[in-house]
């Protein structure tokens, strides 16, 4: 039971890896706060935790909003005293070509994948460096080293600048015993990769040197590894989950 006594904020954690992230924290012992802006969704995610014997706490937000990020991280203060791990896991992804992303889109992607991260990161810290520990796991992208390919530029510029994001907040939070870390998964067997089709899904394989993709489950152990004591030494750091797709 790792994280016994262990409070974790979980976001995006209606499905793929933010729910396999949410299911391996329970299982090990953690209080789990499963965020995510997917009504019905979340309320399924948490049947299947139940299912497992694990208690997860739900908060429907939409983390586009700072109201929403502040209600979230109230909620557990109020219920819970205490942050102990923050995994943000939620985003978004078009394919959208370079040409055809309008500024809407633009700022919606950015609004998801960066702003929310920073300002989730932000009242994170206000609880965990009081607290003189807690853990923040940022979930990037290979397509944020390499540009991607399937994927939008936007979508591409906001993982990027997450990985850079991670080591600004790791430099902060460091001196008040506080981990920052990221996770680049390469292409992941989810919902966001279903929408490729077939077609571009096995393509992309073939250039993975294990010849597969991987799993939510494959990311969610190495983002538990970093929520652990066992990388307390450990922050500012990029873990790359792709099976060599990406290799820096």
């Amino acid at each position: 039971m790792e994280f016994s006594g262990k409070v974790a904020i979980v976001t995006g954690a209606a499905g793929g890896i933010g729910l396999a992230t949410a299911t391996t924290l329970g299982e090990q012992g953690a209080t789990i706060i499963g965020c995510d802006f997917q009504k019905e969704r979340l309320a399924q995610a948490q049947k299947e935790l139940q299912a497992r014997n694990i208690e997860m706490t739900t908060v429907k937000a939409d983390l586009k909003t700072i109201d929403d990020i502040k209600k979230l991280f109230s909620k557990a203060k109020a219920e819970f005293k205490r942050i102990d791990i923050l995994v943000q896991t939620a985003g978004v992804c078009y394919s959208t070509s370079v040409p055809e992303i309008s500024p809407e889109e633009w700022d919606h992607v950015s609004a998801v994948n960066l702003k929310s991260v920073f300002f989730a990161a932000q009242e994170a810290l206000k609880v965990m460096c009081p607290q003189k520990s807690g853990k923040i796991i940022n979930i990037s992208s290979a397509s944020g080293k390499s540009g991607g390919v399937a994927v939008g530029a936007h979508y591409s510029a906001t993982k990027a600048a997450v990985i850079c994001l991670t080591k600004s907040l790791a430099h902060y939070a460091a001196p008040f015993g506080v981990n920052v870390n990221c996770v680049c998964p390469g292409p992941i067997r989810t919902a966001m990769t279903d929408v490729w089709g077939d077609e571009v899904n096995k393509s992309f394989a073939e250039k993975i040197p294990f010849k597969r993709y991987g799993t939510p489950q494959e990311v969610a152990d190495a983002i538990c590894f970093l929520a652990s004591d066992r990388a307390r030494y450990i922050t500012g750091e990029t873990v790359d989950v792709n099976g060599g797709l990406v290799m820096d």
